[in-house]
């Protein structure tokens, strides 16, 4: 049995850590709130872009939704446990943040590594929405006059790359191309040498990737930055497990 000196000195160390940690998982549980926010942010912001992206991109904010939903859920028992001290629930909080560390960490190096894939298939996906379309409800027709009055581009590259294009035969560059709508007439728009002085030359592909890379740089630096919080927890979590194991066997 360990003196009493002892066990005196042990009580305010658990004592501190269970603050410590209570504060964390409080910080923890917030960021899961960010990181929901984020998930739907991108995913309302980013909605355009993604519906020329693959399925499997459109399916990025989502999984930040799944996983600040999980954040919240960990960090909830994650007070519970520490409010209880109990060691095994301490041990299983651990676990479950190096899980999610390790799921954020994969996740972020998988999407570092095929971002010119997704650059190549936006290409690939913007010059067919160009080629297919036409004033409809198509969701990528659609997707295509929102990005070129959005930022002010016409075409993939530049706005010659409408000439290509079976609407072009038919009714010229689409009025979303305007500079100003109210000086920009279909005649204008079926010459190509008028429609130059009328409309955006600058093409979108560049535009929408650095639009796209600057927003998903917000997205990639918040969900890395929670990532490695969860080190800290971590951390905490095992170091007042131990404590309180010790202190267990020390009253014995």
């Amino acid at each position: 049995m360990a003196s009493p000196s002892r066990r005196l000195q042990t009580k305010p160390v658990i004592t501190c850590l269970k603050s410590v940690l209570l504060t964390y998982t409080f910080v923890f549980w917030v960021s899961g709130i960010v990181l929901l926010a984020v998930g739907i942010w991108g995913r309302v912001s980013l909605a355009v872009y993604f519906s020329l992206l693959d399925e499997k991109a459109t399916n990025v904010p989502f999984v930040l939704v799944g996983a600040g939903t999980v954040v919240v859920l960990l960090g909830t028992f994650g007070c519970f446990a520490t409010c209880r001290g109990s060691t095994w629930m301490l041990k299983l909080y651990a676990m479950l943040l190096s899980l999610i560390f390790l799921i954020v960490l994969v996740a972020a190096i998988v999407g570092f590594v095929f971002r010119h894939e997704i650059k190549t298939s936006f290409e690939s996906n913007l010059d067919l929405a160009l080629k297919d379309y036409n004033v409809t409800a198509d969701p990528h027709s659609e997707a295509v006059d929102t990005i070129q009055r959005t930022l002010h581009c016409c075409g993939v590259q530049n706005y010659s790359d409408w000439e290509r294009t079976e609407y072009f035969s038919q009714r010229g560059i689409p009025r979303s191309c305007c500079k100003n709508q109210n000086d920009c007439s279909e005649e204008d728009l079926k010459d190509p040498n008028k429609a130059q002085l009328k409309v955006f030359v600058n093409g979108c592909f560049f535009l929408v990737t650095s639009t796209m890379e600057s927003k998903m740089s917000v997205v990639a630096g918040i969900s890395f930055g929670i990532a490695c919080f969860q080190l800290i927890g971590i951390i905490l979590s095992c170091c007042l497990s131990r404590y309180i194991t010790n202190n267990q066997y020390e009253m014995v």
